[in-house]
């Protein structure tokens, strides 16, 4: 993708949307929205990089209520035709057409490779990448299996829903996410997943989100891993101008 001048590509993740409460969560959706209204005006293309909500499941003929405004919004903005892509995370891992068909807004289950003026992005939500995170990694396993979804799917809504949004907010194994500290680059295993990415490949940028910590690290020089931050503390993104990628705050 060639990004016309003027425009940008902008990237997000974690936003958690209805954690702990869809009450307490719902300061950080306007907070969102008007983000995106933003942004919009000079947006070549958007990239939600997963965790948007922090429990999302598909039934056959049910999603989660809630969210209005965020998935108006996202339809307004691609109604206009600025392309939008998803990137499931592993709050809403069970995520399945409904984006497709409702937003046209594709979803990837997996990292991805892009190109935007000749500069090379390995993109993608993070977790369960590079060494360590065992325990993380054997629930994933679980989850992610069609036996699994399909046994969950008979719960009925009214107990699947409240009983998974309660385990999302208290089981850090579920949601993967330990200290939010920087552990230092032995200790990050989404930097130790670049460098052995880049032992191989060349990337101008790894962008990832899962951490909930804006990070910026040089790997060798040639190539930067981003982390996003999130829409929690630090209310971070990412902004590509074409030749530039920068870590921002969006200020209200």
């Amino acid at each position: 993708m060639n990004i016309p001048r003027g425009k940008k590509i902008y990237f997000s993740s974690d936003n958690h949307l209805g954690a702990p409460t869809q009450e307490e969560s719902k300061p950080r959706e306007l907070r969102f929205v008007k983000w995106l209204d933003e942004i919009k005006e000079d947006a070549a293309a958007i990239f939600l990089l997963g965790d948007l909500f922090d429990f999302w499941f598909e039934y056959k003929h049910v999603v989660p209520k809630g969210f209005v405004r965020t998935l108006g919004k996202l339809a307004e903005i691609r109604d206009s035709g600025i392309p939008i892509y998803f990137f499931v995370g592993n709050h809403d891992l069970w995520m399945d057409d409904y984006f497709e068909k409702e937003l046209n807004i594709p979803v990837f289950h997996k990292p991805q490779e892009f190109k935007f003026n000749y500069k090379k992005f390995l993109v993608g939500h993070g977790d369960g990448l590079g060494p360590g995170d065992h325990g993380y990694k054997r629930m994933k396993k679980v989850f992610t299996n069609p036996v699994s979804k399909w046994l969950y799917r008979w719960l009925h809504p009214d107990i699947g829903v409240p009983l998974a949004k309660h385990l999302s907010v208290k089981n850090k194994m579920i949601s993967g996410v330990e200290d939010q500290k920087f552990q230092g680059e032995e200790g990050e295993w989404l930097i130790q997943y670049c460098k052995q990415k880049l032992e191989t490949t060349h990337y101008d940028y790894f962008i990832f989100g899962h951490r909930h910590l804006p990070l910026e690290i040089d790997l060798n020089g040639k190539s930067t891993y981003i982390n996003l931050g999130d829409w929690i503390s630090h209310y971070t993104y990412g902004e590509f101008d074409g030749n530039e990628l920068k870590l921002k705050i969006f200020q209200v």
